[in-house]
């Protein structure tokens, strides 16, 4: 795995729809950006072995700073893969949606539901929504939130950029109904 660039941001919220957020809405980001393992190999038919090689290093590369990052427990997590333009969106999925992949994160969380994901191609300095759900019941709607991601210089064209988000509480003054109330 070649990593060109760690990325990490941190986003704390203090105040929303002109009331104060106390403590203050904190979401994390940590990417890696990657050569792409397939670049230049024209269509691959086996991506397992590439996958083999990478998914689950760089799982551990980053989940562990995400959570170090966000500095509380995360309560919602998500995922995004963005891939550059000469590769496909194949590449990107097949590198988070593997147990490999996605089990560092879990496990250092204490999660048990499935990471959202947002995958897509695209230039550099693409924007992209990373989706976050409860990190043990998808069902719970404060914790559905998205996380707004744009790295000026990535992915390049034969890279992939790979990240996790968490948050440390749903929605700022998020006051919708339990799912169960409409059931």
């Amino acid at each position: 795995m070649n990593v060109r660039k760690i990325i990490s941001v941190l986003e704390e919220t203090t105040a929303e729809g002109g009331r104060p957020v106390n403590p203050a809405a904190r979401v994390a980001f940590v990417a890696a950006v990657i050569e792409n393992p397939w670049a230049g190999q024209g269509f691959v038919e086996d991506l397992g072995p590439g996958i083999d090689a990478t998914a689950s290093d760089l799982g551990a590369l980053i989940a562990p700073r995400v959570v170090e990052l966000l500095g509380a427990p995360v309560e919602a997590y998500g995922k995004a893969a963005i891939v550059g333009l000469n590769g496909e969106i194949e590449h990107a999925s097949a590198l988070i949606h593997t147990l490999k992949f996605g089990d560092h994160y879990r496990k250092a969380t204490s999660a048990s539901t499935l990471l959202p994901a947002v995958e897509k191609r695209g230039p550099a300095g693409v924007t992209f929504d990373v989706p976050l759900k409860h990190f043990t019941d998808a069902t719970i709607r404060s914790h559905h939130q998205t996380f707004e991601v744009r790295v000026a210089d990535a992915p390049h064209p034969d890279e992939i950029l790979i990240g996790l988000a968490a948050a440390a509480q749903g929605r700022p003054q998020q006051r919708l109904a339990a799912l169960s109330t409409e059931q």
